[in-house]
């Protein structure tokens, strides 16, 4: 929670502060009328860069991106997710019959044997992992392996000084959840005391402690638990043997189960169910449904139990949004979810937020989610790694946000209001989190989402909320939401200014998954406008004549050839086709791309095109040469392309190729070979590439 949000829950518990009145005016008159209008191809890459994974079906080719930016080195680090054998809550021995139980079951992997050789040589090893990822099983497996007889169990509340003196003799023991901090800091002398002691008595001693806790120097080893895989092979074949999993492990839903991570204990009750469906208990689609029921079941508790608390409640929907994002983000904006849900709950008592409260672990766990880091891409370049936080079923996200619309419906207006307020902040992740969240609710219950959230930032002032509301309605139709393209076409052709920008800019988007249907759409919207006056450029066009350019550009660049042949038909048939095509194919010109080369998309299509589309490039080319309003930008866009292939031999032999086959025409002629003659570098010379350009013109 900020200090903002802890201001307003302190002046004013029932409504937004004063101050945070004038800041929302601020914001509405800033983004109606000083905010520049975000660029369509700009827009269109935020989305696909900071949408769920769903968003990916944009993307056709891999020069347009890939969903959630490209990654640098990922390094996964997982922090919970695997069950752990129950422990007792006061030390003592730890039965022979648990041991020897999963000894059965438990399988091996390189940081067990690490953990089992600096065991052997020290006599005691500290086993660093996150709860339910099995390192009690771990331990304790460790101490058997040994051939240990007697295992006691520790308990951790003890001060780690009198360890020394709770050593058994020719025993070995765990400790499990050891707190290690800078406030309860290891002392080196503590841990000489207890490696002598362990000597002396003949002792073994294994320590679990969370991946946070301040170790220091002292050596440990990272706990890293085997695939699901071979433990629910271990599972299954202790009970049936290997011919009976050589015949169930090829199935669906098994196939589906190891793809996700999952704890431990979840992998034995699988491995049952497994059994079942070989023995005729249950059949196939029961097994399939089994992981959905059980992410469900676990949702329910979340939201209707007393624990967690509503804090952690608030974070968990907040994750859902921003799963797969950064988990600073998740847990920053989920505080203001819970001042929302608190004012609801209880409007008499001021919301109080733990400012240094659950660990970043603890609350993972409680998500059952997992950590990693992951390098943050941006139009900078990369910056140094992100630590994101994502459900480890997937499927959690989507059945968490569905639950808490449809069967929490006191819930609905807070959660309205913060999705509305993410829609305002001036990141991109979180506007576009903000509108793939009012898709998915728009999947749960479509009249409801248009009423809480669509509609009214179509309805709104400025560009920013009309792009959140078309990004909204993009994401909903990608999911299968019923009646999203006549919501379109109806706003498309109606008299409401900002819905028919939002519906223009969501055609534009929706392109590269229905693209005959969006062109034919926007072909027949296109004469029901004014006709453009002027100049394409002339700062008076209305701003739909201008969306209906910018999703034309967005059908070149990702579509490509079925748009580009279709529009190139209709130049000389459709006037009021041609205006919009020229403009958008001039557009399309200026952009390039993102593989750090900066080659101009235009180009680089035009030297991998075949006959047939090169042939509508350059009638595409020679329409804007001839066109008063368009030839001086359009010999501005050449000079650019010159200038790049100076340090690009691709552009340069795509420039080779393209110049000669403009200049059939004299006018041309005269044009490109003027360009060339003149054109020059930032220091005012006249690059070399221009002239070789030009020996291609006039070879003679």
């Amino acid at each position: 929670m900020n200090q903002d949000e802890a201001a307003a829950g302190a002046a004013k518990p029932a409504d937004e502060s004063e101050q945070d009145e004038e800041q929302k005016k601020q914001g509405e008159a800033a983004d109606g009328q000083e905010q520049p209008r975000q660029e369509a191809w700009a827009a269109r890459q935020d989305l696909i860069a900071h949408g769920p994974d769903f968003i990916s079906t944009l993307v056709t080719r891999d020069q347009f991106g890939q969903t959630g930016g490209t990654h640098y080195g990922d390094l996964n680090i997982h922090l919970g997710g695997r069950t752990e054998a129950p422990r007792s809550a006061s030390g003592g021995p730890v039965p022979r019959a648990d041991i020897e139980a999963l000894a059965v079951v438990f399988q091996d992997c390189d940081s067990f044997h690490e953990a089992l050789a600096r065991l052997r040589t020290d006599r005691i090893v500290f086993l660093s992992g996150g709860h339910e990822t099995g390192r009690r099983s771990a331990a304790l497996m460790l101490l058997h392996q040994l051939g240990i007889d007697r295992i006691l169990s520790l308990d951790p509340t003890a001060s780690f000084s009198t360890l020394p003196g709770q050593l058994d003799p020719s025993a070995g023991h765990i400790l499990c959840d050891l707190a290690i901090s800078r406030s309860r800091p290891l002392r080196e002398p503590h841990l000489l005391a207890l490696r002598e002691q362990l000597k002396r008595s003949g002792a073994h001693l294994v320590i679990t402690v969370e991946p946070s806790a301040a170790l220091g120097d002292i050596p440990s080893v990272r706990w890293e638990p085997p695939p699901a895989e071979e433990m629910l092979h271990a599972h299954v074949t202790r009970i049936t043997g290997e011919t009976v999993w050589t015949q169930v492990c090829g199935l669906a839903p098994v196939k589906e189960f190891l793809t996700r991570q999952h704890r431990p204990g979840d992998i034995k009750q699988f491995a049952q169910r497994l059994i079942a469906l070989h023995r005729g208990e249950i059949d196939e689609e029961t097994l399939a449904a089994d992981g959905e029921t059980a992410v469900a079941t676990q949702i329910a508790r979340w939201l209707t139990e007393d624990k967690p608390q509503l804090h952690d409640k608030a974070f968990l929907i907040s994750l859902a949004v921003f799963d797969k994002a950064p988990y600073a983000v998740a847990a920053e904006l989920g505080d203001g979810l819970f001042v929302r849900l608190q004012k609801i709950e209880d409007p008499g008592v001021l919301p109080r937020i733990p400012v240094f409260g659950s660990s970043r672990e603890q609350r993972l766990r409680l998500a059952r989610a997992d950590g990693y880091v992951t390098a943050e891409v941006t139009e900078w370049g990369p910056l140094d790694g992100k630590y994101c936080a994502a459900f480890r079923d997937e499927r959690t996200a989507q059945l968490l946000l569905t639950e808490v619309w449809n069967l929490h419906p006191s819930a609905r207006p807070a959660l309205a209001e913060w999705i509305r307020k993410l829609a305002e902040d001036r990141r991109p992740l979180v506007r576009t989190r903000a509108a793939s969240a009012a898709a998915l609710l728009a999947k749960a219950d479509l009249s409801s989402a248009l009423a809480h959230l669509i509609e009214p930032w179509a309805d709104a002032r400025g560009s920013h909320s009309w792009l959140t509301a078309a990004n909204a309605l993009t994401m909903a139709q990608l999911l299968n939401v019923p009646t999203v393209f006549p919501i379109l076409r109806n706003w498309c052709t109606g008299e409401n200014e900002s819905r028919r920008w939002t519906a223009i800019r969501a055609y534009g988007l929706l392109g590269p998954v229905h693209h005959q249907e969006i062109l034919d759409a926007i072909l027949d919207a296109i004469p029901r406008q004014s006709r453009v006056q002027g100049s394409p450029d002339d700062d008076e066009m209305p701003e739909e004549a201008r969306q209906f350019a910018d999703a034309l550009k967005l059908l070149l660049l990702a579509v490509r050839e079925p748009v580009l042949a279709e529009l190139a038909r209709r130049l000389d048939t459709d006037h009021a086709a041609r205006v919009y095509a020229l403009l958008a194919f001039r557009q399309a010109c200026d952009q390039s791309k993102d593989d750090g080369s900066g080659r101009p998309l235009v180009l680089d299509w035009y030297a991998q095109a075949d006959a047939e589309t090169a042939r509508h490039l350059i009638l595409f080319w020679e329409a804007l040469l001839g066109d008063r309003a368009h030839h001086t930008q359009a010999l501005g866009i050449l000079r650019g392309w010159v200038l790049k292939a100076g340090a690009d031999p691709d552009s340069e032999a795509a420039l080779a190729l393209l110049l000669p086959a403009l200049v059939t025409a004299p006018t041309n002629h005269r044009r490109v070979s003027h360009l060339l003659e003149t054109v020059r570098d930032s220091a005012g010379v006249r690059p070399p590439v221009a002239k070789r350009l030009l020996r291609r013109l006039s070879p003679n």
